[in-house]
């Protein structure tokens, strides 16, 4: 039995390469600035997508690697750890990108520190991609709560 958006589907599949892209992407427009690495916040955001790129790309790995042989992935010990794998990646991703986004609104507009003209849209794309990569990686840890939940 194949539930929608249990390991090894393809939702699921899915799920990790959003979650993939936009915590690459995140990192991408990030890193191509000159000044983040003054900023604790920032750091911590790639540090923090950087994990989720790891995490994300081992799972889609996993999933193609179970849609090809058509195995479940269904057993309890290995939905219990993507629950808490996706849990902890969730938090700290959420954590990162609220971290950045204060000070990305406290830098660049209330104190109007923001004279580096494009820098500044990259750090708020980058803070975007993150919240999406979280919003894809807290529907991810739903769905696997939800499957550890039923069983």
């Amino acid at each position: 039995m194949n539930y929608c958006g249990a390991p090894g589907s393809v939702l699921a599949l899915v799920l990790r390469m959003t979650q993939f892209t936009f915590a690459a992407g995140s990192i991408a427009s990030m890193a191509t600035t000159s000044r983040f690495f003054n900023l604790t916040a920032f750091c911590y955001l790639i540090a923090s997508m950087g994990l989720q790129i790891i995490w994300s790309f081992l799972l889609a790995l996993l999933d193609l690697f179970s849609l090809v042989r058509k195995q479940s992935l269904l057993s309890p010990v290995l939905i219990s750890l993507f629950v808490v794998g996706d849990w902890v990646t969730a938090t700290l991703s959420l954590a990162a990108a609220s971290a950045s986004a204060g000070i990305t609104v406290l830098y660049f507009h209330d104190l109007g520190h923001c004279h580096f003209g494009e820098e500044c849209q990259k750090y708020q794309v980058s803070v975007a991609l993150a919240f999406l990569s979280w919003f894809s990686t807290s529907l991810s840890s739903v769905i696997m709560f939800w499957l550890l939940a039923g069983r």
